[in-house]
């Protein structure tokens, strides 16, 4: 049996979480550079707002609809999601970390003890208490009915209490009938108009095609997701995440970058940032790309897009090697009389460890002691991100992403902690 927590509207919620003033009032948080709406209360998606909605042409309309609008505050969100997680790790055997803000939890032998939906009001309470965030509860016996459980336990809230338990055979067919096929796990767009051409509407008709249709149509993938709706658990609980094959960390800019100066101090953060990264992955890389572009909406302005890439005989994780390849990078691209909007880097050809036969002629050897100076550096960053840094990144960063309707870091940072009086 599987038991899929989510927290409702999880952005949203953490910003009211320290800001008790907007119980019961609409919130909208808006993506990267304040560009989209990505995250919406239930009071504001009831006002007709919806994902993905450009914030800059709702603006006077959100102000006087009274939204409280936030930039994405994603080093909040980061630790509310850690003390979720550790919460939900506390109440079951084993447990899958599926995104930030929900996790499939092993129930198999709860029911033993307690009833399962007992089990899932007392997962909500202790997440709320411990929190101050709702979650809703799905519980099944594979992990895509419980995907759907919990679907119906966040949109039918008040009927439900926010837990459905769905390991009733009937009682998972009576709402199977009722949700439409792409609300099932792992069905998308595409595959949605297909299915509905073969007459294919609700998540009960996916169930009760014959897996032989379903595999010569499509592929093994779906014929799985079929019999995890018929109860047949076809996949497991991965307590342990794949280990990466990649990693990119890449922004758009506040604003145009046209000088060399402030792109170079862009990608060694950036470069900075994938390392940090690819240090919590324990991994180390040989390849280190660098891709940077014009925006191609502009008006009268070439479209530029380019990217280049750098080997290293010795595999890594010290900052200094990959911001040094990021650099050479950057001058082989570099185009000056262009309007960049965005750039990125990226990490591949990862080892788990940092050894490799030297070429007797390599001019580049590995840093000494590079292990116990990325070590201090990346303890000292703990406590909030930026407490030391590399001199390439500069300090004012004017380049850095637009996030004007900012909230404090309440559970971070000391001068942001809420103060009683």
């Amino acid at each position: 049996m599987f038991a899929l927590v989510d927290v409702n509207s999880f952005y949203a919620s953490c910003e009211r979480v320290f800001r008790p003033d907007l119980k019961g009032k609409p919130i909208a948080v808006v993506s990267n550079n304040d560009g989209c709406l990505i995250s919406l209360s239930p009071e504001a998606r009831q006002l007709g707002l919806k994902m993905g909605q450009p914030y800059f042409k709702l603006k006077n309309d959100l102000q006087r609809l009274g939204v409280s609008v936030f930039s994405s505050n994603y080093e909040l969100y980061a630790d509310m999601s850690h003390r979720v997680m550790l919460t939900l790790d506390a109440m079951a055997p084993s447990m899958e970390i599926y995104s930030i803000d929900e996790a499939f939890l092993d129930v198999s032998g709860i029911e033993n003890y307690l009833s399962l939906e007992t089990f899932g009001r007392q997962v909500r309470e202790t997440v709320y208490k411990h929190t101050g965030l709702y979650v809703g509860v799905g519980i099944a016996q594979t992990k895509t009915l419980a995907k759907l459980a919990n679907y119906a336990a966040k949109r039918w809230q008040q009927q439900t209490g926010g837990v459905v338990n769905l390991s009733n055979v009937d009682r998972q067919r009576k709402l199977l009938a009722s949700i439409p096929a792409d609300e099932v796990w792992g069905v998308g767009r595409r595959i949605t108009k297909k299915l509905n051409l073969m007459g294919i509407q609700t998540a009960l008709d996916l169930a009760n095609c014959s897996t032989w249709v379903i595999r010569k149509h499509f592929n093994v993938v779906l014929e799985r997701t079929v019999r995890e709706l018929r109860g047949e658990p076809c996949l497991a609980l991965e307590e342990f995440a794949p280990s990466k094959q990649q990693i990119i960390n890449s922004r758009s800019f506040s604003h145009r970058i046209t000088q060399y100066e402030e792109m170079h101090q862009a990608v060694c953060a950036y470069a900075e940032r994938a390392a940090e990264k690819l240090r919590e992955e324990k991994q180390y890389c040989c390849i280190i790309s660098l891709f940077m572009r014009t925006s191609p909406h502009a008006e009268n302005e070439v479209y530029y897009a380019n990217q280049a890439s750098g080997r290293l005989n010795t595999p890594t994780n010290d900052t200094r090697d990959i911001i040094r390849v990021t650099t050479e990078n950057l001058n082989r691209i570099w185009r000056n009389g262009c309007r960049y909007m965005k750039a990125g880097v990226m990490l591949s050809d990862f080892y788990s460890q940092g050894v490799a036969q030297l070429n007797l002629f390599d001019v580049i050897q590995p840093q000494a002691n590079s292990a116990a100076l990325m070590g201090v550096i990346d303890s000292l960053n703990k406590s909030g991100r930026g407490t030391i840094w590399f001199a390439g990144q500069g300090i004012q960063q004017p380049w850095a992403m637009k996030r004007e309707m900012l909230s404090p870091a309440w559970t971070t940072r000391y001068e942001s902690f809420p103060i009683a009086k």
